[in-house]
């Protein structure tokens, strides 16, 4: 590593912006691109779910879709008047099950009337570009992990090792990476952990080891044309691909990124969700917080540790990119604490909306929250297509996966929704739920998961059918005030075929989830998710703050507050860089804690909100859970010597006007950094529900920073001194 030279912490007029720009590469702005319309389908004249499109179409944001103008069903939370200083009731969804056409299509999975199989009419390449997932033929991941599995749906992966398996130089935000060390391919008799450990710890619950192995990936966000469940839209895709290609790494293995910025007019990032970036926290990989956005046309690249294993996902922290496709699935191989056969790998469940993301957030400002119009299993789905303006192809094309009887699957599920809490189930299968996030739990059963965004769960399937028996696997949106969606296909579907079944079969099974289930938002009790490593939190924290969140008027919009502060951050600023340089004093829109050098924090989240539960997320580390309820919180710690860990836990809607709910978190101060918090639903990001921990700043200055980050900050500061950022949300 290099020291890093001195950080330039005000944006810089135009003139001086030269100075800082000597490796900038400039990136054509004037790129066009064209769509293909496979199919107009005439709109059913009882309803459309969207208005037809407005004649005055002016382009609204970056690489917009040139079908954006079509209007919401309703509009909500509108902007306060009159001295308002709360909006009105959550909406309900506005159209039918299916739409006022869904007679024309049979449930679930929006076949036309008179289709008996599922193949699809559309190729894989017209719905999700070069994504592989949902495929039959995508091959299973490795029992044992890595070496390198060949003809896996990762991303293409070089390995490499070092004699200190971590040194590295860094790189310009437009260079290449680099070891200060020689690398040499190694064989896969290489790969085996160099670490000593006692064999009566549990080897889940062991010490990571030290690999001495690089996994390299070279990931190119850009914009493209997709329709994952048969509506055209543009989107964001990373190598081409909605979702995004697999990152493969074992446990202490080191893993290096490459991410090129092939949008023409707008910033990206990249942050690999839950690893704590332990000793590299300028490549959590968030604007405003760690880094400057990567310029158009620039690069960064990354190097960071695997130091947790198990299941998880990376995506954007531009504003609203991800709910544009800019992600992907991170599957970290550990050991295993229970038994199973197959291992089927990444189950994506994501909401999904008919309108790219920059005219979504940007509604979402002007209030005019958008609801979704799908769910996706693995990026794809079918849809009704009479319910839609829209170029739309129906039967475009479902997910797939193979079971064999008898034995036991591990399925990886992520809620890579923008706003959706999920409920994912199998008909007539018991699920055994063995992780949450990246955290080991000791296995429990049930029939439906309860996933907020950004939640994981690693789930063991017993294949208990027939070897020619076919079912559906679902994941269906919460009812009630879980999310916002217009009605018309809120439940995804996948099948699931035995392995002499035939697999273009229409699965004629049942759901067993009640009503009661899809209504409750809120994940499973804390006290039968019990971390199978057990870690005692500190009785007496140095620390207990109480955060309140409210969701009301500036005077203009209605935005999240968190004590009274609405976040907004600052590209050009990030709050680590301006830590390093000393400059200490933070504008309040950053929402900046310090924390000091205390030991532990105990944070009291209190919602006052009627409006949909909030999915919490700290970055940087696994907080204990304490407790969660409504009202004021009695002291009460459920498991106490063990409770409950995770990175996201979903905070409740309040019981009433009067009594908010809670969830109590708890972490231990031992990663200095600049660490959110933050709701992980993409709106109320956006509108502010966020703050920065600060943790150990002096120990931050006492780091030594990759000089490419500090290079990216440069090259930011130069492209920003002739374009303007659109910055129309908090920047998040």
């Amino acid at each position: 590593m290099v020291a890093a030279t001195p950080y330039i912490s005000a944006a810089v007029t135009v003139t001086s912006a030269v100075r800082y720009a000597t490796g900038y590469s400039s990136f054509p702005s004037n790129t066009t691109r064209t769509s293909i319309i496979y199919k107009t389908v005439t709109v059913c004249p009882c309803t459309d779910s969207l208005a037809t499109l407005a004649s005055n179409y002016s382009p609204n944001g970056p690489y917009s879709n040139p079908y954006d103008t079509s209007s919401l069903p309703f509009t909500w939370p509108g902007k306060p008047s009159n001295g308002e200083t709360a909006p009105g009731p959550h909406p309900t969804a506005p159209f039918p099950y299916g739409g006022s056409c869904g007679d024309q299509y049979q449930a679930p999975a929006w076949v036309p009337k008179g289709t008996h199989s599922l193949v699809p009419a559309l190729p894989p390449g017209d719905t999700n570009g070069n994504s592989p997932w949902g495929s039959l033929d995508c091959p299973h991941l490795p029992l044992n992990g890595l070496p390198p599995y060949e003809g896996s749906c990762s991303a293409s992966s070089r390995l490499y090792v070092s004699t200190s398996g971590s040194s590295f130089t860094g790189a310009s935000s437009t260079g290449s990476a680099s070891s200060s060390s020689s690398l040499t391919t190694v064989s896969s008799s290489t790969l085996s952990s160099v670490t000593s450990i006692s064999t009566s710890t549990p080897k889940a619950c062991r010490t990571m080891p030290d690999t001495g192995v690089t996994r390299s990936f070279d990931f190119h966000v850009s914009y493209q044309t997709i329709a994952p469940d048969g509506v055209q839209r543009n989107g964001l895709v990373v190598n081409g691909g909605y979702p995004g290609p697999l990152i493969e790494a074992n446990w202490g293995d080191w893993i290096l990124l490459k991410i090129t910025n092939d949008l023409t007019d707008e910033g990206t990032a990249l942050h690999m969700h839950g690893l704590t970036q332990n000793g590299t926290p300028w490549y959590d990989g968030v604007p405003a917080a760690a880094q400057c956005p990567i310029v158009p046309g620039g690069e960064l690249t990354m190097l960071f540790r695997a130091e947790l294993y198990g299941t998880s996902w990376y995506h954007s922290h531009y504003s609203g990119q991800y709910a544009g496709g800019a992600l992907g699935p991170v599957v970290i191989h550990g050991p295993k604490h229970a038994h199973y056969d197959i291992d089927i790998g990444p189950v994506m469940v994501s909401d999904w909306f008919h309108q790219d993301y920059y005219t979504l957030v940007n509604q979402a400002m002007q209030g005019n929250v958008p609801p979704s119009n799908n769910n996706l299993i693995n990026g794809k789905m079918n849809y009704p297509c009479e319910n839609t303006t829209l170029p739309c192809t129906p039967n475009a094309g479902i997910s797939k996966f193979q079971f064999q009887s008898g034995k036991k699957h591990l399925l990886r599920i992520i809620n890579t929704s923008a706003e959706g809490v999920q409920k994912f189930s199998i008909d007539n299968h018991t699920l055994t739920i063995i992780a949450n996030d990246f955290v080991p739990i000791k296995p429990y059963t049930t029939n439906v998961v309860t996933l907020g965004v950004g939640q994981r769960s690693d789930v063991i399937v017993e294949a208990i059918g027939k070897p020619t028996d076919v079912y559906w696997m679902r994941s269906q949106l919460g009812t009630e005030r879980c999310t916002l969606n217009d009605g018309v296909s809120p439940n995804a579907v996948a099948a699931i075929y035995y392995e002499d079944a035939d697999t273009t079969a229409l699965p004629t099974s049942t759901s067993d989830v009640t009503a009661a289930q899809l209504a409750t938002c809120k994940n499973d009790p804390l006290n039968a998710t019990v971390p199978f490593c057990s870690i005692t939190p500190d009785v007496n924290p140095s620390t207990v703050e109480t955060i309140d969140i409210t969701f009301g008027s500036n005077g203009t919009n209605f935005l999240w507050f968190m004590n009274n502060s609405s976040f907004r951050g600052d590209y050009n600023n990030p709050v680590l860089l301006e830590t390093k340089a000393g400059n200490l004093t933070f504008e309040p829109e950053w929402n900046v804690f310090d924390f000091g050098t205390n030991s532990s924090i105990r944070m009291i989240l209190v919602n006052h909100g009627l409006l949909g539960a909030h999915p919490m997320h700290l970055h940087g580390h696994n907080f204990h859970v304490l407790a969660e309820g409504f009202g004021t919180w009695d002291g009460v710690v459920t498991n106490p010597t063990n409770p409950q860990r995770r990175d996201v836990q979903m905070l409740q809607n309040a019981q009433d006007p009067n009594t908010p709910s809670y969830v109590v978190l708890q972490w231990t101060q031992d990663n200095p950094g600049v660490w959110p918090l933050h709701c992980h639903l993409a709106w109320h990001l956006s509108a502010g529900l966020y703050i920065n921990v600060l943790e150990r700043k002096e120990d931050i200055q006492a780091m030594v920073f990759n000089d490419d980050v500090v290079q990216g900050c440069r090259d930011w500061s130069a492209y920003t001194g002739n374009h303007v950022p659109d910055q129309i949300d908090s920047g998040l």
